[in-house]
């Protein structure tokens, strides 16, 4: 990541067009076609009583115009008057009830389905990515389609149609005035679309981008706020956050700006329009070739359209706002995961837990040279393997090829005799239990957090993987016991309380295949022994994979790996290694010397 909170989606990302976005987003509404179509329809009906507005409204100033004698006939032309005005308002109710259930499970599919792309995005996607702005992206994407489809379905479209039946139907009365309105409508709409899209559009995408960069800024410093407070360095993270902001301020300003402008824009053709319409009304009349219903209607019908096309020129900015907003996800969805399942992958069927490497060849996707080339390795089931090297010799890399977080270039991964090119990623990752250096748990119960590696498990069967982890006592001497909230990935539990809670999830997983990466390396003396004798009875009957950089905590695996640039330079017992005097006794006297 670089400087400014910047993150892979701000500068790498290809902009999806309007009609992209707007193609996902429709995507939605025919998942329901039922109540679409009720929706559609219920809203062209109240849309053919908009259309009669200015038509009751003209016979009621004729009937008024034409004195008392008429009474009789001016109350039926009120009540014509009220009863279109109000059917149009009540149909339409109805038609938005209708568009209710189906905008919010429309809402609730956005989310779920773009959570689950973003899940599926590889390791180094995620690496690449702030999650507070992944947030950000996904929340402001699915109010996004609720604007866009909210103009587009109830605003838009009705519009369009409102507009386009009054000018016909001026048209055929007086032929002027409806030429004349149909230009400025015209007009009125072309200029929103055009306008909007090349000048309001690119400024609006950045203000967008900033915004998630405020949520990636945002998280970073409070999900870091321990080291935070530290350094006393509060003022400092202010300072960044404000940098953001800052940016966000002015960007926005210029956005906003010329939303503004083209609200202005507008608002000259509005006022042509009143002036032009009527103005050929009384000239019409001056001529006798118009009575004051028609004045009546001309002005009723410019009302009308003065209303549309206000919520025309707002919808058109609106749906651009939220298209610009439902932009990220849209492209989520045009995005292939990195690492997928094959069509035909079948389930993976844990045995005893042998794994080979054959002939792998393997390069992050940032590197010139592979890391691995033809590398070849037998971990036998049960066998306990110790992998050591200075960083960046390819020890993490190993263990995440086992788990399938990436691809390998060349030759092939077998875990109990099955490729795990072609089994499901979950199912093969189920059978690896890992207990990493600083497990990350979920700001969730204990018991929740425990039961994490089974979700099924029993009250019973979690105190007793939590016994085994050494970790039943620590929790039964809090308030809540097993119900405690462990805070923001653990925050509130010590170093080795969340290693014994990760290593209670082991145990309840009950994986033939544990992975134990630097698993006490950060811990104190007596916390170290107490999660030390945890892990000795997790690894009994298991194929154990140990990464370690305190070596004093592997002398007793069945064989030691030392890696060095992606190859094993050398492999043995403890004891051997070290009267070799080869790289593990260069390690050795090393981490003796400061231990």
């Amino acid at each position: 990541m670089t400087d400014h909170y910047e993150d892979a989606d701000d500068h790498k990302a290809r902009v999806l067009s309007n009609r992209q976005v707007l193609g996902f987003l429709a995507g939605y509404w025919l998942r329901r076609p039922g109540l679409l179509s009720v929706t559609v329809g219920l809203t062209l009906v109240s849309i053919g009583f908009d259309l009669s507005v200015p038509w009751a409204a003209g016979k009621l100033v004729n009937a008024v115009a034409e004195g008392l004698s008429q009474l009789r006939a001016a109350w039926q032309a009120w009540a014509l008057l009220v009863g279109v005005y109000g059917a149009g308002l009540i149909i339409r109710n109805f038609g938005m009830r209708t568009w209710i259930p189906l905008a919010a499970a429309n809402m609730k599919e956005m989310i779920d389905e773009a959570f689950q792309r973003v899940q599926s995005f590889s390791a180094d996607w995620h690496a690449d990515n702030f999650a507070g702005a992944t947030v950000r992206r996904l929340s402001r994407a699915m109010w996004g389609y609720d604007t866009v489809s909210d103009a587009a379905v109830i605003f838009l479209g009705p519009a369009f149609l409102v507009l386009g039946g009054l000018c016909v139907l001026m048209a055929l009365r007086w032929p002027e005035v409806g030429l004349f309105a149909s230009v400025i409508v015209a007009a009125f709409v072309a200029s929103n679309i055009w306008l909007t899209e090349l000048y309001a559009r690119p400024a609006n995408l950045k203000s967008v981008a900033l915004d998630s960069r405020i949520g990636g800024a945002l998280s970073d410093s409070i999900s870091s706020n321990a080291t935070v407070k530290a350094f006393g360095a509060e003022p400092r993270e202010a300072a960044r956050i404000g940098a953001v902001t800052e940016m966000w301020r002015k960007s926005v300003n210029v956005t906003w700006s010329r939303f503004t402008n083209l609200w202005l824009l507008h608002n000259v053709l509005l006022v042509a329009l009143q002036a032009g319409m009527t103005g050929l009304l009384i000239s019409l009349w001056a001529k006798g070739q118009a009575r004051a219903g028609d004045i009546a209607y001309v002005i009723t019908a410019f009302m009308l359209m003065t209303g549309y096309l206000r919520n025309i020129g707002e919808n058109i900015r609106m749906t651009q706002r939220g298209m610009d907003d439902a932009e990220d996800v849209a492209r989520y969805a045009t995005m292939a995961p990195q690492v997928v399942d094959a069509p035909d992958a079948r389930t993976f069927t844990p045995q005893l837990g042998e794994v080979i490497f054959d002939r792998v060849t393997f390069r992050y996707k940032s590197a010139e040279a592979p890391l691995y080339d033809q590398f070849s390795l037998m971990i036998e089931p049960g066998e306990r393997v110790a992998l050591v090297g200075p960083t960046g010799a390819g020890k993490s890399t190993f263990v995440k090829l086992i788990q399938r977080l990436y691809d390998v270039q060349g030759g092939r991964i077998l875990v109990d005799g099955q490729d795990v090119a072609e089994v499901t990623q979950g199912s093969l990752r189920r059978a690896i239990a890992v207990v990493p250096q600083d497990p990350a748990l979920f700001h969730r119960t204990l018991s929740e957090n425990i039961a994490y590696a089974r979700p099924g498990a029993t009250e019973d069967e979690i105190v007793l993987a939590a016994r085994r982890a050494r970790a039943h006592d620590f929790i039964a001497r809090l308030p809540q016991g097993y119900r405690t909230l462990v805070g923001e990935r653990g925050v509130k539990l010590s170093g080795g309380e969340r290693q014994r809670v990760a290593i209670a999830r082991a145990f309840l997983a009950d994986a033939p295949i544990l992975v134990l990466d630097e698993a006490t390396s950060s811990l104190d003396v007596e916390t170290e022994r107490q999660v030390q004798a945890a892990m000795e009875e997790l690894m009994v009957g298991r194929t154990t994979i140990v990464i370690a950089h305190r070596l004093s905590t592997i002398r007793g695996a069945d064989r030691i790996l030392v890696f060095e640039n992606g190859r094993i330079v050398e492999e043995g017992r403890h004891a051997d290694l070290v009267r070799n005097g080869g790289a593990y006794a260069r390690l050795h006297a090393v981490t003796e010397g400061w231990s």
